[in-house]
């Protein structure tokens, strides 16, 4: 697969607290880690994502007095409760200290508004507030994102679905991702790209 000077490499939340040993750790999450930075050898654009949470952020089980992994409503849908993570200016927060990608031109942070979470890189979670991202890619006159990064059943799954919907083709790299595996997760993750026309590739194919 030959890189185009209209591709960018978007990596999805590579940070201290999705990595073992964090705050809401994905098993081995950080196992990625050299393969995203060979990756971002082979492209000129490279993107990054971090959530970036306030205390108190409505999608923490503590905010609520509630226990992790459970669910409430909300006005723009149905919100799982997670583990405090990724506070604004935590360590947690920091992306993880194995990446090296000297020439990533942008890092965009999201989820920092106090009573919405947002999983996409793209969209909040009531999938109508947007993050910028799309009109930065536009005005950059790049069109063809591959994913990586944390989590694949999340943050990875949402970007590439939001992504592909407004517009932009969208590809994930497996094998440089790793989901969180709530239950059902993974499947419905593999469906959505099925149906949304997300190929799903391995490294080794770039």
């Amino acid at each position: 697969m030959e890189i185009q000077p209209t591709d960018a490499l978007l990596v999805i939340d590579m940070q201290i607290d999705f990595c073992p040993g964090g705050a809401l750790a994905v098993a081995g999450g950080d196992e990625v880690v050299p393969l995203v930075n060979a990756l971002a050898l082979r492209f000129d654009h490279v993107l990054l994502t971090q959530d970036w949470h306030p205390a108190g952020h409505i999608s923490f089980a503590s905010t609520h007095g509630a226990q992790p992994y459970g669910t409430i409503a909300t006005p723009y849908g149905v919100q799982t409760l997670w583990p405090d993570h990724c506070v604004q200016c935590s360590d947690g927060a920091a992306l993880h200290p194995g990446l090296d990608l000297p020439h990533a031109e942008l890092i965009l942070r999201k989820g920092f508004r106090r009573e919405i979470d947002s999983y996409s890189a793209f969209l909040e979670n009531d999938h109508r507030t947007p993050t910028g991202l799309a009109g930065y890619l536009r005005e950059r006159g790049l069109s063809r994102l591959f994913l990586c990064g944390l989590a694949y059943d999340l943050c990875v799954r949402f970007s590439a679905v939001d992504g592909m919907a407004l517009g932009f083709e969208c590809l994930v790299i497996e094998d440089a991702t790793r989901a969180v595996g709530l239950p059902g997760s993974t499947e419905t993750t593999n469906q959505a790209f099925a149906e949304g026309g997300i190929r799903r590739i391995l490294a080794s194919e770039i």
